[in-house]
């Protein structure tokens, strides 16, 4: 299964490359399977290859989600490790 991360394109290297960006990573893939995107669009990254363009929208509130995800994430584990560090001393 693959859990498909809204990217966005930062850069177009030529007519089959370009640069995308999440989160602070770049990264270079192939416009192969979508040769209408363009600067700006978020697109769905497999592969090293865009397979879908996005509604930016969409592709934004997605990004929201999983920022929101992660932060529960983390807040969860430092719960966790503050209760095994406590039950440790006691």
């Amino acid at each position: 299964m693959c859990l498909g991360i809204p990217t966005k394109i930062v850069e177009i290297v030529d007519e089959e490359m370009a640069i995308v960006e999440v989160d602070g990573v770049k990264r270079e893939i192939s416009l192969l399977l979508t040769p209408d995107a363009k600067v700006g669009d978020y697109v769905i990254v497999h592969a090293g290859f865009a397979i879908q363009i996005l509604d930016r929208t969409e592709a934004e509130d997605t990004l929201t989600i999983f920022t929101e995800m992660a932060e529960k994430i983390q807040r969860q584990r430092e719960r966790v490790r503050k209760k095994r560090l406590t039950d440790r001393f006691n």
